[in-house]
């Protein structure tokens, strides 16, 4: 099988495609809402992306109670960390409408995998956790691997473990800036927000209907 059009890997067999997890396959709620934050969303991610507190939790290296205190204070935000961790495990709200449908199509041809900056209580505990743990055979998790996005060192450990060229490889976010990191390490990599998205640009990797 090979690529359609669009994307770094165009002419090259896709063998594995990677779903980021929250906005691609997993709907989320509004963090900044959540967390009572009084900036925009266009300014407020920047500031959780850069948060010191934020990738160290994402990468494993703090409890959920430093996090929760380390990131009230990256982020200015005036609610205790108890209220923090209360309202940032409501941020995921189950799979989108027909992800579970998408990924089970791709199964017969490709090998599916997540690749998501997440963290233990996210991935355990979120609404359809059991059913999204089923749906992929490679998790990807930045607390797991002491990695994140869009940083090189993650794209690479995944590489390795996948054991293939990276132009077999096809990930998709919703975040520009994640998939300009997986282009950085020769990965095939596209901008979508949910299913209906992802399926159009599938389509055009000839890899669904």
């Amino acid at each position: 099988m090979t690529v359609a059009g669009g994307g770094s890997g165009a002419g090259t067999p896709i063998t594995v495609v990677l779903f980021d997890m929250g906005g691609v396959l997993v709907e989320l709620g509004s963090l900044p809402e959540l967390l009572g934050s009084t900036i925009d969303a266009e300014r407020f991610w920047p500031r959780w992306l850069s948060s010191p507190a934020v990738r160290r939790f994402e990468r494993g290296h703090c409890s959920s109670d430093e996090f929760a205190a380390g990131a009230v204070d990256d982020l200015d935000l005036e609610i205790s960390p108890a209220t923090f961790l209360a309202n940032f495990a409501r941020f995921p709200r189950g799979l989108f409408p027909g992800a579970e449908e998408l990924v089970t199509e791709l199964m017969a041809t490709v090998e599916i995998g997540v690749l998501s900056n997440t963290n233990q209580l996210h991935w355990e505990t979120q609404p359809d956790a059991e059913i999204l743990q089923r749906m992929v055979t490679r998790p990807y998790l930045s607390y797991r691997l002491g990695e994140v996005k869009p940083d090189e060192a993650l794209f690479r450990l995944v590489l390795d473990d996948l054991d293939r060229p990276a132009t077999e490889v096809l990930f998709l976010d919703d975040n520009q800036i994640n998939v300009d990191g997986a282009r950085r390490v020769g990965m095939a990599a596209e901008t979508v927000k949910g299913p209906g998205q992802a399926r159009k640009v599938l389509g055009r990797y000839g890899l669904v209907l």
